[in-house]
């Protein structure tokens, strides 16, 4: 697939689709290409390693704990930068 900036400005969407979709998309200016979108082979690598059993899927989501030693860190670097403001 072929389009103008122009163009791919106007149907991003389309362009990514065709993208994922495995086709290669040129980015023309002024008739002469200047870039070319692809799919990602590592996102389809991780579906097909989800398909075989390889990998499971996280069941939820999991938010990452936060360390009382990081807030610490955080607050203490905090109160310096306010003195050395002043």
């Amino acid at each position: 697939m072929e389009m103008t900036v122009t163009e791919l400005r106007k149907s991003l969407t389309r362009a990514l689709e065709a993208a994922k979709d495995g086709e290669d998309v040129v980015i023309t200016e002024r008739g002469v290409p200047v870039a070319r979108l692809g799919g990602v082979e590592s996102a389809s690598l991780l579906a097909k390693l989800e398909a075989d059993g390889v990998l499971t899927p996280p069941a939820e989501s999991r938010a990452v704990p936060r360390l009382p030693q990081a807030e610490a860190a955080k607050d203490a670097l905090s109160s310096l930068l306010g003195r050395l403001r002043r």
